[in-house]
């Protein structure tokens, strides 16, 4: 009689083992996917710059970059082309 205890012992531990190892593999499918997919902020780069001479401080409020300024609002607007 202790055999079919141990027996129903050890099924359920193989259960609850695969209910974990499923929801631990789910979580992390589901936490990586939301990392990649997931929209970030737009981060300034030293192409426009590069491309246009001009120093980032230009388009943005300040010369390491930040929000842009009214001058980096046309810029956007017009393509991301120096407006004349």
């Amino acid at each position: 009689m202790a055999r079919v205890g141990t027996s129903r012992c050890s099924s359920l531990f193989r259960t609850a083992a695969l209910c974990f190892a499923v929801g631990a593999s789910t979580a992390i499918l589901v936490g990586g996917t939301i990392a990649l997919v997931a929209p970030s902020p737009a981060q300034a780069t030293a192409v426009y710059a590069q491309q246009t001479k001009l120093p980032c401080g230009k388009c943005h409020t300040t010369p390491t970059g930040g929000p842009t300024n009214d001058f980096g609002k046309a810029f956007a607007a017009n393509g991301h082309k120096v407006p004349k």
